[in-house]
C-alpha cells in the first residue's frame, strides 16, 4: 500500500528542513509528500526546492492564513495514495518508518486505521547538531507516547484508552488511515466553526478529525503498533500555554463525542474520570492567567459544573498537593 505524508506548515523553516531531511533518509521511498503552507512569512517553496530531487513533493500555498483546521483539510485533499499519515512540520520519521509501516499495512489488509507509537524528544537536543538534523544522531532511548510493548489488533473505539494514546487521538500525528474513508466522511465537519483561526478555541476546530474518524472508522478494525516510528519534538509548540485548556476542556469534550458515537459506557466513564486528574489546579491556573491560557473559551456550566460528577474532578486537589509534597521531599 502506498502512503501519503501530509505536512501542514506555518512559519517553521528550520523544523520543516529537519522534517524533510528525515524523509529523504527513508529506506523505502514509495511515498508522496504533500505540503500545504498556511501563508508563512518566508518562501517555503524555495526552501523545499532542493528536496524535490529525492522526494515526490506536492506543494500548495494558501493566499491567506486559513487557520490550522482548514490547512489540515487542505493538505489531506492533496493526497492521492491509499493511506494518509499527517506529519507535524516539527516532527521526524525514523529511517525505517515508511518501510515498517508499509509492511504492517500489507500484512493487515483488514485494518483501516493504524495508531503508530511515537517517541518524544526535546527540541534542544536536535539544535545541538548540524542542520538539517540527521536522524542517525537520535538517542537510543527516548520516551514513548504509549508505554505498551505489545502490538494489538482491535476495533477503533478500543483505541480510546490513555495507555494507548494519552490524548485520545487529539494528536493526529500518530494516526495512519485510509484516505478514501476520510474523504467520504468530510460532511460531518462544521465548516463555519472551523473558520475560527484561534487554535483550540472551540471543539469543532480542535477535534474535526475526531469527528471524521468516528464516522469513517467506528466499525473498522484497527491496529496499535507499539514500535515508535516517529519522533515528536517538544519545546517548539507555540500553543504550550494553552495545554491546560486542551487537557481539561477539549479532551473531555472529545470523550463525550466518542461516547455519543458508540464508545462503551464503562470505558467512557473510566477514561473521562482519568482525563480530569488535573481538573481543579488547571482550572485555577487558567483563571489566574486569563485569556493567555484560553479563559474566554471556557463555559462555566458546560466545562466546569458538568464535570463535577466525576471523582477525579475533586481528587485533583489532593493529587496536586501530593505532587507538590513529593517535590519538596525530593529536594530535601
Amino acid at each position: 500500500m502506498l502512503i501519503s505524508i501530509c505536512i501542514p506548515t506555518y512559519n517553521r523553516s528550520q523544523s520543516l528542513l529537519n522534517c524533510l531531511n528525515s524523509l529523504c533518509l527513508q529506506t523505502n521511498n514509495s511515498f508522496e509528500v504533500c505540503i500545504s503552507d498556511n501563508c508563512s512569512d518566508y518562501n517555503v517553496e524555495e526552501l523545499i526546492e532542493p528536496f524535490r530531487k529525492k522526494l515526490k513533493l506536492k506543494f500548495s500555498k494558501n493566499e491567506k492564513n486559513l487557520g490550522a483546521a482548514l490547512n489540515f483539510l487542505k493538505v489531506a485533499s492533496m493526497a492521492k495514495n491509499d493511506f494518509i499519515w499527517f506529519l507535524g512540520d516539527d516532527d521526524l520519521l525514523k529511517p525505517n518508518a515508511i518501510d515498517d509501516l508499509s509492511k504492517l499495512i500489507d500484512a493487515n489488509e483488514e485494518c483501516d486505521f493504524f495508531l503508530v507509537n511515537s517517541n518524544h524528544l526535546s527540541s534542544e537536543f536536535v539544535e545541538k547538531f548540524e542542520k538539517p538534523f540527521d536522524t542517525k544522531h537520535l538517542p537510543k532511548k527516548m520516551e514513548t507516547l504509549s508505554p505498551l510493548k505489545e502490538d494489538e489488533k482491535l476495533m477503533f473505539f478500543d483505541l480510546i484508552k490513555h495507555r494507548l494514546a494519552f490524548d485520545y487521538l487529539l494528536g493526529v500525528f500518530v494516526c495512519v488511515f485510509k484516505r478514501k474513508d476520510w474523504t467520504n466522511n468530510l460532511h460531518v465537519i462544521d465548516y463555519e466553526m472551523i473558520k475560527d483561526k484561534n487554535a483550540w478555541s472551540n471543539f469543532e476546530n480542535t477535534c474535526f478529525h475526531i469527528k471524521i474518524f468516528c464516522e469513517a472508522f467506528k466499525n473498522s478494525k484497527s491496529y496499535f503498533l507499539s514500535k515508535a516510528l516517529s519522533v515528536n519534538l517538544h519545546g517548539i509548540r507555540e500553543w504550550k500555554d494553552i495545554y491546560p485548556l486542551v487537557e481539561i476542556v477539549r479532551i473531555p469534550e472529545a470523550l463525550d463525542y466518542y461516547r455519543s458515537k458508540g464508545l462503551n459506557f464503562f470505558q467512557y466513564i473510566y477514561e473521562k474520570n482519568y482525563s480530569l486528574r488535573n481538573f481543579f489546579n488547571y482550572f485555577f491556573k487558567i483563571f489566574l492567567n486569563g485569556d493567555k491560557m484560553g479563559l474566554k473559551y471556557i463555559s462555566f456550566r458546560k466545562h466546569f459544573l458538568k464535570n463535577l460528577v466525576f471523582p477525579n474532578a475533586w481528587l485533583s486537589i489532593l493529587y496536586f498537593f501530593i505532587r507538590k509534597g513529593l517535590k519538596v521531599f525530593r529536594f530535601k
